[in-house]
């Protein structure tokens, strides 16, 4: 798998971008301001999260390009 990765949840608040097997980057929008929170996988609930995030996204998570992540981010700085 190449990365990094982008995923959202279906319901458009939060991005994703899974930098690697070990560390991803979420975006969350809360009242019109966009937080950022880095996070390293350190334990196997985490493991298993962004091994979920990664390959059995369906649930939860939409795949979503570079661009429309960037777009996001456009929409709300950083």
């Amino acid at each position: 798998m190449e990365f990094p990765q982008y995923r959202r949840y279906k319901n458009k608040q939060s991005y994703f971008k899974v930098v690697d097997n070990e560390e991803f980057v979420e975006y969350k929008l809360t009242a019109n301001k966009l937080e950022s929170h880095r996070f390293t996988v350190k334990i196997l609930p985490d493991r298993n999260y962004l091994q979920d995030m990664l390959h059995n996204y369906e649930p939860y998570w939409e795949v979503v390009s570079e661009e429309e992540f960037k777009q996001f981010l456009n929409n709300y700085s950083v």
